[in-house]
């Protein structure tokens, strides 16, 4: 049964709270990759190349302002989402043939 942080009364109770939401945090991850997967098959034909600069952009003040709204470092966040996207588009460019691999 899921608990709030002042409902754990012991480091046991603490460390299953943070490994439920590890494992959630790891499914969503999972869910975003199916779309960066599915981004290069839609940006090959439409001639889209992998590294949008100003959809980076986009990516990463939203990712600053998700941070800020709800309390968090929005450097810190900001910097986690910046290696979030530049491993995406490395992706991207693996799909898209352009990874010179």
């Amino acid at each position: 049964m899921q608990k709030r942080p002042a409902d754990c009364a012991s480091m046991a109770e603490i460390r299953v709270e943070i490994d439920r939401i590890d494992q959630a945090l790891m499914a969503l991850f999972q869910e975003r990759w199916g779309y960066i997967g599915r981004a290069a098959e839609i940006k090959k034909p439409a001639g889209l190349k992998a590294d949008i600069p100003a959809r980076v952009d986009e990516v990463r003040r939203n990712a600053r302002r998700s941070a800020a709204t709800a309390g968090l470092d929005p450097d810190f966040y900001e910097d986690i989402w910046a290696r979030l996207i530049q491993h995406s588009i490395a992706h991207e460019l693996d799909l898209l043939g352009e990874s010179g691999k």
